[in-house]
């Protein structure tokens, strides 16, 4: 496969990642072994846990990618 066609299929599994979690409370609030997750710092870092790279995290929430790499640096992460 070509470079382009992976980025492409790349950006359409994103989106429905996203699509996906809005539909799951909101995409702010939901539950991961039994804990809530609201917000977007603990969305990336559950994401990221996930095995997702930045980039791509920041296509799903919607949010800069310097942020989402600012969410998770060591210091932010808790």
């Amino acid at each position: 496969m070509n470079e382009e066609l992976l980025k492409e299929i790349s950006r359409k599994l994103s989106v429905l990642i996203s699509m996906s979690l809005e539909r799951t409370n909101d995409m702010r609030q939901f539950e991961r072994d039994g804990q809530r997750i609201q917000g977007v710092g603990p969305m990336t870092r559950y994401l990221s846990d996930m095995g997702l790279d930045p980039k791509d995290i920041a296509d799903i929430v919607g949010a800069p990618l310097t942020s989402i790499r600012t969410l998770l640096t060591p210091k932010r992460r808790k």
